[in-house]
């Protein structure tokens, strides 16, 4: 079997306090100090699209399958740095392989090493790029068939009412992080679009907030319309954009925007005394809690972001109305 290739990957050098570039025996210095990890990220992705130059072939190693598909397709797509951190993952296992290496056998063996859910999402990446080379590059001489994990039951963790006021207080420390508990339990918004929050998105007159840049296309199956804020966000918004000064990211630290929730996330969890809690169980939350208020499906699909068949099929057990008739016949 060929030896796993581990890929460019990011080193944070110890004393340099700096970010390297390590591909094998090259180690690369990027100058980008050790706080700014988001534009290492960058150059990362920049040193893995431009290292392979391939030519069209019907059995092309995965390795330039998936720099092919990083440097060309994966810009263009929503959640652009999550999925090249995807492309990081299978370039590590199965960079040396060839397309008419992958079997089933190669599939469940990757898929068996880490959580279902996600080995599930590297491994439709993995699909995704093969089928891009093959229709980009190819024709591949054959097209193997991608063996995936089977789906994991939808997660169907909230929190309490008791256990939200848990974590609101314990992320009192990090007001961004303040700020991301309450917008997320009060929109249900996913956390993406509420990281990329900015003030100028917020339209007072009407109520609403933007969870998308104006102009930007929405994903047809991450939809992101406007949604309407209560009195009490409204106020609590307005305290914080005199606050701000009214311009800029509404999550932030130090005038600095937040892209992503580790440290502080994990540790209010655990100041809270909570478990199996991530930043999209705030979704979830506020999902239940409207099916447990009785709201209409129509109105909290529209408010939450999804189909009303998906509200229905995950959280429409919390209603009120659930089986009522049936029941009582």
């Amino acid at each position: 079997m060929p030896r796993k290739s581990k890929g460019a990957r990011l080193y944070l050098d110890p004393n340099r306090r700096e970010w390297i570039i390590r591909d094998g025996s090259h180690f690369g210095r990027t100058g980008v100090p050790a706080e700014k990890s988001e534009w290492a990220e960058k150059l990362l992705a920049d040193y893995i699209a431009s290292k392979y130059q391939p030519e069209p072939s019907s059995s092309p190693l995965i390795a330039d399958v998936l720099n092919v598909y990083a440097r060309e397709h994966v810009p263009h797509t929503k959640a652009a740095r999550n999925n090249l951190y995807t492309v990081a993952n299978l370039a590590e296992y199965f960079g040396q392989y060839s397309v008419s290496d992958i079997t089933a056998r190669l599939c469940r063996s990757y898929a068996n090493d880490g959580s279902a859910a996600a080995r599930r999402r590297d491994l439709e990446t993995l699909r995704s790029a093969i089928h891009y080379w093959h229709r980009e590059y190819g024709p591949l001489a054959t097209v193997p068939v991608i063996a995936l994990p089977p789906k994991p039951d939808p997660r169907d963790r909230f929190l309490t009412r008791p256990e939200a006021r848990r974590l609101r207080k314990a992320a009192m420390r990090w007001p961004h992080l303040y700020r991301f508990i309450v917008i997320g339990l009060l929109t249900g918004s996913r956390s993406g679009a509420i990281l990329a929050l900015q003030w100028d998105w917020i339209d007072w007159n009407a109520g609403t907030m933007l969870r998308r840049e104006p102009g930007e296309s929405q994903d047809a199956r991450k939809r992101t319309p406007p949604v309407k804020m209560g009195s009490r966000l409204i106020r609590i918004m307005r305290r914080w954009h005199k606050q701000d000064g009214g311009t800029g990211p509404v999550i932030h630290f130090r005038g600095q925007p937040v892209t992503r929730l580790q440290h502080t996330w994990r540790q209010a969890v655990k100041d809270a005394k909570l478990k199996d809690v991530t930043p999209h169980t705030l979704r979830h939350t506020r999902a239940t809690w409207l099916m447990q208020a009785g709201i209409d499906i129509w109105e909290a699909a529209g408010a939450l972001g999804m189909t009303p068949d998906i509200l229905q099929s995950t959280y429409g057990k919390h209603h009120p109305d659930f089986q009522k008739r049936a029941a009582e016949v």
